[in-house]
């Protein structure tokens, strides 16, 4: 009976381990409309950024795919001291929009969003739409140049318009990745009625 009882446990915790974790990324990042049918709430927070800044949904969805996958708490990569001593991270980006402490910051004084958590698919796509929108007006940069957009994002809009990101061919590369995802899940999200 007891050998019974371990043999169902183990099943029941293999099988467990294919379940949705809560918190966990969406399966098959590759589709735009398999991503918003297993959330709706991101289609809806998306939306209503589009609304809000004009950022496309698929531009936010690119952006979002490269920073975190879609996991709600990723992290950077940790430090270590002689290779082998935790110390620290490598930034403090963290959430879906892999935002950095002093720039979320800004962001909420900026719109007045104290409550505003990088955790919340919500507040990370009405970051992003905050922040595309500072980069096309300080450097002129469409909303809908996922391409541009990414380079601004990461290298910070000072750093992009001081050509920062043109010394570094694999953040270009990124860069493209980035933008032919953004075209790829705007074919998907027309293709499924979803814009």
């Amino acid at each position: 009976m007891l050998k019974l009882f371990y043999t169902l446990l183990l099943v029941l915790f293999v099988a467990s381990c294919g379940i949705m974790t809560p918190g966990s990324a969406p399966r098959n990042l590759d589709n735009a409309c398999s991503i918003v049918q297993q959330r709706p709430q991101y289609l809806r927070a998306f939306k209503a950024t589009e609304r809000k800044w004009g950022v496309p949904i698929n531009v936010q969805m690119a952006v979002i795919h490269q920073e975190s996958r879609f996991k709600k708490a990723a992290k950077t990569p940790r430090k270590y001291f002689l290779g082998i001593i935790p110390s620290g991270r490598q930034s403090s980006a963290y959430g879906f929009a892999q935002a950095l402490d002093g720039t979320w910051s800004e962001y909420k004084r900026s719109t007045g969003r104290f409550a505003a958590r990088r955790s919340s698919i919500r507040d990370a796509a009405d970051f992003i739409g905050w922040y595309m929108t500072e980069t096309k007006r300080r450097s002129g940069v469409a909303l809908s140049d996922a391409r541009n957009q990414y380079l601004a994002y990461h290298e910070g809009q000072g750093g992009f318009m001081r050509g920062t990101h043109l010394k570094k061919p694999w953040l270009l590369a990124v860069a493209d990745k980035v933008a032919n995802r953004s075209s790829t899940y705007r074919r998907q999200l027309k293709s499924c009625g979803k814009i």
